[in-house]
């Protein structure tokens, strides 16, 4: 994953839309070289004699508008030629003032960094970023008007810094390979330049990012005069070799303990002209993604649990659109997985039944025309998935769980005047023989005024699932419309949504449930001047009404208010307050009955250290009551760092949430709907270790232990009014849980080239899940890790090839 940093210093600044009219553009002159640099980070080349500096950096954050000083200011060359972009940067500081942790690529650490944004189309909209820090490590991310910063878009460029007694420097090579741009023979770029310091946490920016107006791209810089500039063939090839070694104790005649794969394939990228770009990987292997955050879910609704694949996350701003599209669906679970059970004939086991579907291959083409229309295609195809079972007998026979799958994202999105946009989706997923399909078409508006200030968006999305043996064929609807200020010191917004019945994304998209009306509104008031013992405050206040849509019935009203703070000593605080009151819940009994949920209350406190602290700690705490039985939760959060030098970093979190006299759902006793009264412990405890060799080699360990159960004590009836009577029934037992899972994640990596890595990962992952509660957190985790145990360890090479470099057109030194 990649470092938090642009999430948090970028946060205000990436944002639903843009303006043009309402910030002040400062302006750089493009210069043309044809002597090229050195990357080596010394600034000693003759190629940057007499080129125009951009400085006069102001501050975005704490002291919003302050103008860097002489001792403290940035200084910038840019020059270009027919391959690539060159950047210079001498940044003056006090040597021991420089932060220079040593992280491997994409992580920033404790670390000042510098950073370039290009707007190649001059659109607002769209951006690219490319970041050094102080030790050398390269970051880059993308940027769009929906998806805010894409942290996973990864680019192939150069880099090399150098630390004096004058502060530090960076030199910078971006080949065109690396950009999208018109084909015009005289082009204006968007431009501006960052510079963080780690120590005090203060950021500066060229053309200067007022934390007021809404948007980041908007708010650059232009570069002028590039001329005769051509976008080069951009084809590339990434082929992959990986072996792997698995084990787990099956103990089972006929099934072997430990198995071994080899596999191999290929990531190609190419550049279909100036704008559009195709990327295709070709039998993948994701196998050294972290692993998930498995935990006790008790709710009625599915875990959404983060994409870790590159291939999804990198460049999908455009697939973002319209909140359809939820990547874990391709190589999940097999469709039908949870179907086999039922198929079994009387003596028959599951003997093998793979866990995730395979992918074959996924195909995305994404880019943008000079008019303004962004166009996008995604494809993937698993193959057909089956299981495999067993009688006493010992014949054996498959089971399909999943067939041959083709999932299918369109995106159209166009421009308009003042930034706006309007855009058409659709999401497909076909499936091989009778099982049946999913389509989902939307339609989406974005409109902003002259000053960026007020906004209306809009979207109508319908799906439709085709008939099958099992049901007919069906369709649903759903709407938004959302109007507000989205700039200045108070901002505020409303947003109604609604879905049918019928309407059904989850296919393709997550979507836990429809059938609803829901309004809400939020007040923002933001102090952003730094006062005598604070650099920032910020606070909301926002309500949330809730009606079922058919058969019309209120479901749920809150509110909440929240205040953030950030003082001085770089410290800060949150306090959040939520009022709930009594409501009806149509979910929870997972039959659509009604549940009368209770009025409740709750109260956290969140606490957050100067990170730029060797050794920093903070956390959360709160509490949560509820009317009926006097429900409650108390939440205790705690974190601590700890970085040795600039290589070794260490980080422990531990989270406990201990829960009384709670309600839920627990079973069926024929036609009765039984709800129990429980208490629940939930810990979880997650170590990092992170040791840096150098900028491109690095080792990291995750170990993760995570334990929850629900301990029944009382059982109710659930009424027609969606009150509860006590439970009269036979005794229920087994109904308790105790769930634990453990993992270790060890990823060793190395960039031996650019674009090129090998890695070797380690995992272990150990599970139980029961249905009698046991007590004390170490009998728990040594309970687990006593237990059977899947390991793996596997090895992948990856290398970059650039087809000019493979041609020798490219000549660079």
């Amino acid at each position: 994953m990649k470092s938090l940093f642009l999430s948090f210093s970028l946060l205000l600044l990436c944002s639903l839309s843009f303006a043009q009219d309402t910030v002040s553009h400062k302006k750089l002159q493009a210069k043309r070289t044809t002597v090229v640099p050195k990357i080596d980070g010394i600034l000693n080349d003759a190629a940057w004699e007499g080129v125009p500096i951009a400085t006069g950096f102001i501050e975005n954050n704490p002291t919003p508008g302050r103008v860097e000083t002489a001792e403290r200011g940035t200084e910038v060359k840019m020059i270009y030629d027919d391959n690539a972009v060159y950047v210079a940067v001498r940044m003056h500081a006090k040597q021991d003032s420089v932060a220079h942790e040593i992280m491997t690529r994409d992580q920033i650490g404790n670390s000042d960094f510098f950073g370039i944004f290009f707007d190649t189309f001059l659109d607002g909209i769209n951006g690219n970023g490319f970041f050094v820090t102080a030790s050398g490590t390269q970051f880059d991310a993308k940027y769009s008007q929906v998806g805010g910063e894409d942290p996973n878009w990864n680019a192939v460029w150069e880099s090399n810094v150098n630390i004096d007694e004058k502060g530090w420097t960076v030199e910078m090579r971006i080949p065109y390979s690396a950009l999208r741009f018109s084909s015009k023979d005289v082009q204006k770029w968007g431009l501006n330049f960052i510079r963080k310091r780690a120590y005090e946490n203060s950021q500066t920016f060229w053309n200067f990012v007022d934390p007021k107006v809404n948007g980041l791209m908007n708010q650059s810089g232009i570069w002028e005069g590039l001329r005769d500039i051509k976008a080069p063939l951009r084809l590339s090839f990434s082929p992959y070799i990986s072996a792997y070694a698995n084990h787990y104790p099956y103990n089972i005649p006929g099934v072997k303990n430990t198995t071994t794969s080899f596999n191999g394939g290929m990531d190609v990228k190419y550049g279909i002209n100036s704008s559009f770009t195709l990327d295709m990987t070709l039998i993948p292997d994701f196998g050294q993604v972290q692993s998930d955050n498995r935990i006790l879910n008790l709710t009625p609704f599915e875990v959404k649990f983060d994409e870790n694949r590159s291939f999804f996350t990198e460049g999908t701003e455009l697939f973002n659109k319209g909140d359809l599209f939820y990547s874990r669906r391709i190589g999940a679970s097999p469709s039908f997985f949870n179907d086999i059970s039922g198929q079994l004939q009387p003596g028959e086991r599951i003997t093998k039944s793979p866990q995730e579907s395979k992918v074959i291959n996924a195909t995305k083409i994404s880019g943008r025309t000079a008019k303004g229309l962004g166009i996008g295609v995604f494809n993937a195809v698993t193959n057909t998935m089956y299981s495999e079972v067993e009688d006493s007998l010992g014949n054996k026979r498959e089971i399909q769980s999943q067939p041959l799958t083709n999932y299918n994202v369109l995106v159209l999105d166009q421009t308009l005047k003042n930034n706006s946009s309007v855009s058409f989706i659709n999401t497909n997923v076909l499936r091989q023989g009778s099982s049946y399909d999913a389509n989902v078409s939307a339609f989406l508006l974005n409109l902003n005024d002259k000053k960026n200030v007020y906004y209306v968006n809009a979207a109508t999305k319908m799906s439709y699932l085709t008939a099958n043996p099992e049901r007919n064929k069906r369709s649903g609807y759903y709407y938004e419309v959302e109007a507000g200020k989205q700039s200045g010191t108070f901002t505020w917004s409303y947003n109604q949504k609604l879905a049918d019945r019928r309407f059904d994304p989850s296919d393709m998209g997550f979507f836990t449930n429809n059938n609803f009306l829901n309004q809400t509104a939020i007040l923002h008031y933001n102090i952003y001047k730094p006062g005598k013992w604070y650099n920032t405050i910020q606070s909301y206040f926002a309500f949330n009404y809730s009606r079922m849509f058919k058969p019309s019935a209120f479901q749920s009203y809150y509110m909440e208010q929240g205040t953030f703070v950030r003082y001085k000593n770089l410290w800060s605080t949150e306090l959040d307050f939520n009022w709930k009151a009594k409501g009806n819940d149509f979910y929870e009994s997972r039959n659509g009955k009604v549940f009368q949920t209770p009025e409740s209350f709750s109260v956290r406190l969140f606490v957050n250290p100067n990170r730029s602290k060797a050794y920093n700690f903070g956390g959360n705490i709160g509490f949560e009551k509820q009317k009926l039985f006097n429900g409650r939760t108390y939440y205790n959060y705690f974190f601590q760092n700890l970085r040795v030098n600039d290589k070794l970093r260490f980080s422990l979190d531990l989270d406990y949430q201990p829960s009384y006299d709670y309600v839920g759902w627990v079973a069926f006793n024929g036609n009765e709907t039984v709800f129990s009264r429980y208490d629940r412990n939930t810990v979880e405890n997650v170590l990092n270790v992170k040791y840096s060799f150098t900028n491109r080699m690095g080792i990291n360990v995750r170990l993760r232990h995570y334990w929850s159960d629900r301990r029944n004590s009382e059982f109710y009836t659930l009424n027609p009014n969606g009150s509860l009577a006590a439970y009269k029934g036979p005794a229920l037992t087994g109904t308790d849980r105790n769930y634990n899972v453990f993992n270790i994640d060890f990823i060793y990596t190395w960039q031996f080239a650019p674009g090129s890595e090998l890695s070797v990962a380690y995992k272990d992952v150990s599970e139980n899940s029961e249905n009698a509660y046991t007590k004390r957190y170490f009998n728990n985790l040594n309970r687990t890790v006593s237990g059977p145990q899947n390991n793996s360890l596997s090895i992948k090479m990856l290398y970059y090839i650039d087809y000019l470099d493979l041609r020798g057109k490219r000549k660079h030194k």
